[in-house]
């Protein structure tokens, strides 16, 4: 039975859509089968073509499968990506061989409970935000962890992550970065108006809550990755816990989560002398 391998590309970006047949190519040639995102059966892997963005798709339509993905990067900062357009021969030819590892990413669990009791559900990779659906209104907002209420404060949004998230809209957010192996979940409030909004860091044992009080001025909307959204009303009560279903990231390279994270933000590293 041949080896099959999903691939998936961004369908509007030349550079990915000619990365794609490459990587199509570099697998028949290896004696593997690719097949596309909506192809029955199943899969080894998931090879994607893209941003995060496109990975974020991929891990969306691959949702409850647990069949690893690896991004080759064809956008801008690819964070969840794995390697870049000229690797991709080495990525297939690892593939073959099995010559990979898989990390797992742990992820959110996300219920709305609204006025009338009854239940919205939702998941996130990065993150779980919170936002105000009227410009120039503000959302009004309790948080608590474990039950119990912490502070009240009015904001133009939320952002509960994920440590694959601290880098991506939590981090614009003034949030921290967290190593992806530490289970943890933060909660970075968005331009909060009083003393106490600075970002929360904690145990993925914990549960935090966020309640829409009847002191905002507009409805608020959660997006999930920034893909998946539902409309929260006033009074609805958020909760999120670490997440039931991790996603699977293929790993070929051993660069620390260190040396990625100067790579990709392009950090100045002048003067470090290792070992000294």
């Amino acid at each position: 039975m041949r080896r099959r391998v999903r691939v998936i590309h961004h369908r509007r970006r030349l550079e990915s859509r000619v990365a794609a047949e490459r990587v199509r190519g570099e697998l028949r040639r290896h004696g593997m089968e690719p097949v596309g995102p909506d192809a029955p059966g199943e899969v080894e892997i998931t090879v994607v073509l893209g941003g995060d963005g496109t990975i974020l798709s991929a891990v969306e339509q691959g949702r409850g499968d647990q069949v690893p993905i690896i991004g080759i990067n064809t956008g801008h900062v690819g964070f969840l990506a794995e390697a870049d357009p000229e690797d991709l021969s080495t990525v297939v030819g690892r593939i073959a061989a099995r010559d990979y590892t898989v990390e797992e990413r742990m992820t959110l669990d996300v219920t709305v409970t609204h006025l009338d009791g009854t239940l919205t559900h939702g998941w996130a990779l990065n993150e779980a935000a919170l936002e105000k659906t009227l410009r120039g209104s503000m959302v009004d907002v309790t948080i608590g962890v474990d039950g119990r209420a912490m502070s009240s404060f009015g904001c133009d949004g939320l952002v509960m992550s994920t440590p694959t998230g601290s880098t991506a809209y939590a981090f614009s957010g003034g949030g921290p970065v967290v190593w992806p192996d530490v289970e943890a979940m933060l909660l970075v409030p968005i331009a909060g108006h009083a003393l106490f909004t600075r970002p929360l860091v904690v145990g993925p044992s914990s549960v935090l809550e966020v309640e829409v009080t009847g002191r905002s001025t507009c409805a608020a909307e959660l997006c999930f990755d920034g893909r998946r959204r539902c409309v929260v009303p006033r009074g609805a009560h958020i909760s999120v816990r670490k997440g039931s279903q991790p996603v699977r990231l293929a790993r070929i390279n051993d660069t620390p989560f260190s040396g990625r994270l100067v790579a990709k933000f392009q950090l100045p590293v002048q003067g470090w002398r290792a070992g000294d």
